[in-house]
This record gives structure tokens, sequence and C-alpha cells, in this order.
């Protein structure tokens, strides 16, 4: 069943239009609430795991520390956006950085190479 529910194209809704899936499941009593569970569990399962990674590398950088005397305007690679906001709110660690609108994945990158990580 893994390899079916991952197709984006066939649900359980599908399978249950064929007849011996349909008499599978009413001879062993298996129940359709499990199954939906399990083929949205199958479906976004590598999302699901994206997020958790993405979470990970968020909690990480809550870790690593911007020194108050952090001047964003030295850092060339920095897009102008990102350097007007950072100065203006003056975040504490590059997780809270990383949270400001405005500043991309690479602008974070930028940081963590200037601050030495």
């Amino acid at each position: 069943m893994f390899k079916v529910f991952s197709r984006p194209n066939i649900s359980l809704k599908d399978l249950m239009k064929v007849e011996s899936v349909k008499e599978y499941f009413e001879k062993n009593k298996l129940d359709k609430g499990v199954c939906e569970q399990t083929e949205v569990q199958v479906k976004y399962s590598g999302y699901i795991e994206k997020e958790r990674l993405n979470a990970e590398k968020l909690n990480h950088l809550e870790n690593i520390k911007i020194p108050s005397s952090f001047m964003y305007s030295k850092v060339k690679s920095l897009s102008a956006e990102a350097t007007q906001k950072l100065d203006k709110i003056k975040p504490t660690t590059l997780a809270q950085a990383a949270r400001v609108s405005g500043v991309s994945p690479n602008d974070i990158s930028v940081l963590m190479v200037y601050i030495g990580r």
C-alpha cells in the first residue's frame, strides 16, 4: 500500500473502486479512517521530513549569537533590504535574523561566515 499511496494521483477513494481491494477491506475489517491517516502520512512524509529538518536548522541558529556591536553595513554581500532591516531590528541570534522579513537564507549564510560559524 505504501507504494500505491506514495503516488500523487492515487487515493484511498480510487482504490476502493477496485472490487478486490474493497473485498479485502471488508473481509479483514480494515478501518477506513486508519487507512486515510496512513495515506496522508505516506503522501506528505517528504514534506514533513523537510519541515523537521528546517526546524532543526532553525533550532541550531538559536544558539549562534550575533554580537551587539555587529555592523551589518560592513557586510557587502548582504542584500540592501536585509542590511537595512537588521540594522534597525538588531537581532541577537541568527534565528531571530532569519525570521526578519526581507532576510533571505542566503543572507543568513553570509552572516554565518562573517560571525565565524
